[in-house]
């Protein structure tokens, strides 16, 4: 099996690798990124797959992936925003939630696959956990260095790139996908 994902992350692709064994997954950069103007992650998902079609190899799966965090004590904020929201994102959460008591958030992404007959699978994962008070860790990308998962202390960063592969809100997203297609 062949999925194209239609990214400019590199992170992206490697997470979605490692989440579907025996699939040949491989980014594809637009020109012109579609604009994410999508009330959900859904939306803007399906919005990066249909804008990568007539780009994809023939006979390739096409999917779009869009994620982000939503802070309870900031009604959900940033959400489908995340990645462009005030253009540093984890100083504004730290900021936002600064003396906030109630810090739990979660991670969500949403991919929707487009088969080569132009067939829709969409699907959606998650990960809960809280607001750290402070960035800490190296690794990851994003919110990851003040994402702390539940039944964990340390921030996604923190954990390392081998964690967040096999359980981030993508991980279980791709996951999910994996076991819509059968397989």
């Amino acid at each position: 099996m062949h999925l194209v994902l239609v990214t400019g992350n590199a992170h992206k692709v490697v997470e979605l690798a490692a989440a579907l064994p025996g699939w040949r997954v491989e980014g594809l950069r637009l020109a012109e990124e579609p604009a994410e103007q999508g009330a959900s992650y859904a939306e803007n998902a399906r919005i990066k797959a249909l804008a990568g079609r007539g780009h994809a190899p023939e006979g390739a799966w096409v999917a779009g992936e869009d994620s982000g965090i939503e802070a309870v004590a900031l009604g959900g904020r940033p959400g489908v925003h995340s990645a462009r929201w005030d253009g540093d994102g984890v100083g504004r959460m730290l900021l936002e939630l600064a003396g906030v008591r109630d810090r739990r958030a979660r991670y969500v992404c949403a991919i929707v696959a487009l088969t080569p007959d132009g067939d829709e699978v969409a699907v959606e994962g998650t990960l809960e956990g809280v607001v750290a008070q402070e960035a800490r860790g190296s690794e990851g990308f994003g919110y990851d260095p003040i994402f702390v998962p539940d039944g964990e202390e340390r921030t996604v960063a923190e954990l390392g790139d081998a964690w967040k592969r096999a359980h981030s809100h993508r991980a279980r997203a791709a996951a999910a996908l994996a076991s819509a297609l059968g397989r």
